[in-house]
This record gives C-alpha cells, sequence and structure tokens, in this order.
C-alpha cells in the first residue's frame, strides 16, 4: 500500500508540476481547460496519497488546489457556454 501511495503520489506531483512548468514555456494558457484539469487531476492524486501518508500542511493546499482548480473550470465553462 505505501508502494502505491508513492506511485500516485509522484504521478500527482509530475501532474501539477508538469503543468506549472509547461505554463511557464507559455506552451498552456492558465486559463484553459487542460491547464485546470491537470492541475486538479494531480491534486487529487496527491491528495490520495496523503491518505496512507498524512501530513496536514499538505493536505490543506491540497484542498486549496482542489479548490482554485473547479473555480477555474466553472470560470472557463461560463466562458464558453456564451460563446
Amino acid at each position: 500500500m505505501e508502494l502505491f501511495a508513492n506511485i500516485i503520489g509522484m504521478l500527482g506531483t509530475t501532474a501539477v508540476v508538469g503543468t506549472y512548468f509547461m505554463l511557464q514555456l507559455n506552451k498552456i494558457d492558465a486559463k484553459s481547460l487542460a491547464y485546470n484539469l491537470w492541475n486538479l487531476f494531480g491534486a487529487i492524486l496527491l491528495l490520495l496519497s496523503l491518505l496512507v501518508h498524512f501530513n496536514l500542511a499538505s493536505f490543506v493546499i491540497e484542498l486549496f488546489w482542489i479548490a482554485a482548480s473547479i473555480v477555474g473550470l466553472v470560470v472557463y465553462f461560463r466562458n464558453n457556454r456564451s460563446k
């Protein structure tokens, strides 16, 4: 179970950091669907890994990261629904 949690956590880290790296390289737009989905996906994976290796500070930041990603998705869909 610990190995699985580590793998899930590393996949989440790769998703979040990779998405941020792509943003810095101007390969992805911060308001895009892909950016928000990858951040949400990564944060969820990190949160799942924290169920095995709990750390309160990391747990809280992942909750905020998920919330921010959901806000970004809501804004994205609202803006694109009207087009």
